[in-house]
């Protein structure tokens, strides 16, 4: 229960008349706000919010439907753990707002409903699939709805033509048989001009021992496709009998799966990230090779250098990040850290690579290790000993205040032992898989590895 209050936050409202703040805890059938008093032992009426999941949009959307001046109300977000004495607090400040320390408290938490809900309105507007064109019960028969995927920021990506950022769990149900797997979800148009879900699922490893459409793999083709996820060529498979089509061939990384994009649907920019390519990059690029570009200008501001390349999966320029960074270390040659495209089944996005690459910290939600146990962590590089670092709060804000930052341990203990089958003298004849964050056996898991031993010893 302690672990699921921290993952939610909870919505706090005041009123133009009302002297306090209030918990939000819904809106009823007609749509009229309904409140708590933020107490701890009112928290289980409270309305939550996933701090990865699902947004606003739609309370907001009806709660303004329904009041004529919204702004008769001010709405806070604060952490679920922590409602009552936030709220206490945030209470004391709203009787002096605009002294400058309240005032920055204040607008860190508060939430815009009108921003909220107008952001919403230009997604749909500018979504190349019209959602009243999607077949949603076949989607309800995979056990996803259509909520679930707004809430998990999977259906702005499905609505522009592109695969579901994130793993989903599906449920399959044929001749008797229940299959419970995960799986990328698009939706495709059929014949009638409507849209279907197509499942895009998880495979144990790419198929690189076969043809692709009777292209055969070469050795150099499948050491690409393993280091960087592209082939480096064009390829020019069959798909109907007597015609090739040129593609493109890369790895979808979260399910590995071989996917194609066909040369005529690519456009090489003339600029990318600011920095105009020159013809011979441009050539090299349309013959699926792999250029270097320097001095690329992130979103931030911050200059980055990255290779470049077709990704068939991104249907588009895809960035690798694996230049050795020179710290001007005192402890010699540093090692070269490969900035990878995603992390223990968690695909990185480009800002996040970009942020590795400046030696930024990020935060990366739902990797898996082995046995399929998920953790969230902050990830930095570690130049000098070439890996990258997991840790449990955020190293840059600790070594702000002065505090001793060390790796977290619990999931690097959690990873060693799960996926990369290492031990220590607590682990060391445990059989079962450590689950998310843990670092010693439990208490079954001491008797078992006890009960091991004693086999061990009488053979």
């Amino acid at each position: 229960m302690e672990q699921k209050t921290k993952d939610h936050d909870v919505l706090l409202v005041k009123e133009k008349n009302e002297g306090k703040l209030k918990a939000v805890t819904g809106l009823s059938e007609d749509n009229k706000l309904k409140t708590q008093l933020p107490k701890q032992a009112n928290a289980a009426s409270f309305l939550k919010i996933d701090k990865y999941g699902n947004p606003l949009d739609n309370f907001f959307a009806n709660f303004q439907r329904q009041y004529e001046n919204p702004i008769d109300f001010r709405f806070f977000r604060v952490p679920a753990s922590l409602v009552e004495k936030t709220a206490t607090v945030l209470d004391k400040m709203l009787k002096n707002p605009d002294v400058p320390s309240n005032k920055e408290m204040l607008e860190k938490h508060e939430v815009n409903p009108e921003t909220i809900t107008q952001g919403q309105d230009q997604k749909e507007k500018n979504n190349l699939i019209d959602e009243n064109k999607i077949d949603w019960e076949q989607m309800e028969q995979l056990g996803v709805s259509k909520d679930f995927l707004k809430n998990t920021k999977n259906l702005d990506a499905m609505l522009n033509y592109q695969k579901s950022p994130e793993l989903i769990p599906i449920t399959l149900k044929t001749d008797g048989l229940t299959i419970r797997t995960d799986a990328r979800l698009a939706f495709r148009k059929d014949a009638d001009d409507n849209f279907k879900v197509v499942v895009h699922a998880v495979r144990n490893k790419p198929e690189l021992d076969r043809p692709y459409f009777g292209v055969p793999l070469t050795d150099e083709d499948k050491n690409n496709l393993q280091k960087t996820g592209n082939i480096g060529r064009v390829i020019h498979p069959q798909y109907k009998e007597g015609e090739t089509t040129p593609v493109f061939l890369s790895i979808d990384r979260l399910t590995n799966e071989l996917v194609a994009a066909r040369v005529d649907k690519i456009k090489i920019p003339d600029t990318i990230k600011g920095i105009r390519l020159d013809e011979n990059q441009k050539k090299e690029l349309i013959e699926g090779k792999s250029i270097y570009v320097e001095g690329m200008t992130a979103r931030s501001g911050k200059e980055f250098n990255a290779h470049l390349q077709i990704d068939a999966n991104k249907r588009g320029i895809g960035f690798r990040f694996d230049q050795q960074q020179k710290q001007g270390l005192d402890t010699g040659q540093q090692q070269e850290v490969r900035i990878p495209n995603s992390l223990l089944g968690k695909e990185l996005t480009e800002e996040q690579q970009q942020k590795l690459e400046k030696r930024e910290t990020i935060y990366v939600t739902g990797m898996k290790d082995k046995k399929g146990q998920e953790f969230n962590a902050y990830i930095k590089v570690n130049d000098e000993l070439g890996k990258l670092d997991f840790y449990k709060w955020n190293p840059d804000k600790a070594q702000i205040k002065g505090a001793e930052v060390t790796p977290y341990n619990n999931s690097e203990t959690q990873v060693a032992v799960n996926s990369e089958g290492k031990t220590n003298e607590a682990t060391k004849d445990i059989k079962e898989p450590l689950a998310k964050e843990q670092e010693k056996p439990s208490g079954h898991q001491r008797a078992d590895a006890k009960r091991n031993r004693s086999k061990t010893h009488s053979m």
